[in-house]
């Protein structure tokens, strides 16, 4: 082998062990970072039945949401909690600390995008799918074949978030009441919905670009 050629390797296993070493940075400072002060109170304006507990619960879900936007690769992921969206929409308000947040945790800025459910929107759909697979296994459940659901998908639900979006885990004898335009309401969705084809003829975003890292794409943007 010619020293040219083992210069060449040497460079691009020193740029892969660059890219993991920034992607755990990046991890590390969503997991750490701290929420800006008084934003659990704005976020009561909406939800005035939130406890200090439970907005501590809502940021927790926000990290994870984060996470799997950066896990992606930094792909498109859609937002599936309401009361989530409800703190990101709060947080960037605060646009210089927002700013500085994205710069660190992602090294670009990510656009705020409503909350959804599975529709007719296949671009949101996608974006549900993949934010569904990497929350699971954030926390260790199998996307396939999960056993609970994960935080972001359980949170309405366990708040009892008003207009939440609802998840059910077992679908057996559960068909949720789709209509068309319909954002979520009191409706119960089915969590084994991401991997049906049948609900848009693809399962797009589910399961690509696992351990992308600190990869390309334009996710929440």
């Amino acid at each position: 082998m010619t020293p040219w050629f083992l210069l060449a390797v040497a460079a691009i296993v020193l740029a892969v062990l660059w890219q993991r070493h920034r992607a755990l940075q990046r991890e590390q400072f969503i997991r750490r970072f701290e929420l800006p002060r008084g934003l659990f109170d704005r976020l009561r304006r909406h939800h005035p039945t939130l406890t200090p507990k439970d907005c501590q619960l809502v940021a927790q879900a926000l990290r994870q949401f984060f996470l799997a936007h950066l896990k992606s690769g930094r792909r498109y992921v859609s937002m599936p909690s309401q009361v989530t969206d409800d703190l990101w929409h709060e947080f960037i308000l605060y646009t210089r600390h927002y700013e500085q947040f994205c710069r660190q945790a992602f090294g670009r800025f990510m656009h705020h995008t409503p909350a959804v459910v599975l529709s007719s929107d296949r671009q949101a759909n996608q974006g549900l799918r993949r934010c569904f697979w990497f929350s699971c296994r954030d926390e260790n459940i199998d996307p396939r074949a999960p056993t609970r659901l994960p935080l972001l998908f359980a949170l309405d639900a366990k708040l009892k978030i008003a207009g939440g979006h609802v998840y059910a885990l077992d679908c057996s004898g559960l068909r949720e009441h789709r209509r068309e335009g319909d954002g979520g309401g009191g409706i119960v969705h089915c969590g084994g919905d991401f991997s049906d084809a049948s609900i848009d003829g693809g399962t797009d975003g589910f399961g690509d670009g696992d351990g992308g890292g600190d990869g390309g794409g334009c996710g929440g943007e």
